[in-house]
């Protein structure tokens, strides 16, 4: 009956704002989280090339973009240049540490990683990930023990370098229990905790749920015990869905979970005598583009 909270923090502006009032929230319920920090250039308004991507407007007609995000957001690195999240908001990263939350990598260039990933060759996916790193030392002055991949987006040679550059363990997929990855009758020896719930962005719009009913949906989901892993984006529940986080907090509380980081769900696992799983990309209800899933158990 533990829950994982994973923060994806997108943005400059979800850095910026999105952030604080989470930790505020968090504060009130006496809970902590891990935070993973997109650590480069905020490049939002490059997003619009996914415009023919099946599925991609009806997710931007669902999820009021511009209320969450922001029109200036969505001009970064198109018509204006994109700030540097990690140079600018450092302290404020620092200070989510310092009050005794866990952070790591989400990524470097959110646009160009969630976009390009899939497709990249060795060189440019270790160039994407050694700079993130490099990037969290500067901030923390110490390696990150974790990453989460933007949009869930990976490729081999990034499952194989979660292992090489050092990680404890790394949220990169969806799936229902911490798993090793396997590639080609290899097993990666860093594990991953997937993304077991869906979230909010993929609910709101669809089957009748909207932002007055999706706790209650997502708490239904979890009333059967089990372990969990939900991850929530500082530009969502950091901004007008925080009363709906502040919901589900409370809710979980009330269905006897215990609610906490990813380092903390961790430490109650056996890394040696977890499953091996492949994986594969697959679709996930209410998200567009194919995802890195986990795929078929490796006996």
């Amino acid at each position: 009956m533990y829950l994982s909270l994973k923060i994806d923090v997108d943005t400059y502006h979800g850095t910026l704002n999105g952030v604080p009032r989470l930790m505020d929230l968090l504060d009130s319920h006496n809970v902590r989280a891990t935070f993973l920090f997109s650590l480069g250039p905020d490049h939002t308004g490059r997003a619009l090339r996914r415009v023919f991507r099946p599925g991609f407007l009806q997710k931007v007609s669902r999820t009021s973009v511009v209320s969450n995000y922001g029109i200036k957001t969505l001009l970064y690195g198109t018509l204006l240049p994109g700030p540097d999240i990690g140079k600018r908001c450092a302290p404020l990263m620092r200070a989510v540490r310092d009050a005794g939350h866990e952070v790591g990598i989400h990524t470097n260039d959110h646009v160009e990683w969630q976009d390009r990933v899939v497709t990249a060759n060795d060189d440019w996916t270790e160039r994407e990930m050694r700079g993130a790193n490099e990037r969290f030392q500067a901030v923390f002055g110490a390696p990150a023990q974790t990453h989460g991949a933007a949009g869930w987006q990976m490729n081999a040679r990034a499952f194989h370098l979660t292992a090489k550059m050092g990680f404890r363990y790394c949220s990169d997929t969806r799936g229902t229990h911490p798993f090793l990855p396997v590639f080609e009758g290899h097993t990666v020896d860093c594990p991953q905790l997937p993304t077991t719930l869906p979230t909010l962005d993929e609910l709101i719009g669809r089957d009748g749920i909207d932002e007055q009913n999706v706790a209650r949906h997502l708490l239904r989901l979890t009333e059967t015990p089990a372990a969990h892993v939900y991850t929530l984006h500082a530009e969502l529940e950091g901004n007008r869905l925080s009363t709906v986080f502040d919901s589900l907090l409370a809710g979980w509380r009330t269905q006897g979970y215990t609610l906490g980081s990813m380092h903390h769900y961790s430490q109650s696992l056996n890394f040696s005598a977890l499953p091996r799983h492949t994986v594969v990309n697959g679709e996930i209800a209410g998200r567009s583009g194919t995802l890195a899933l986990q795929g078929p158990k490796v006996t």
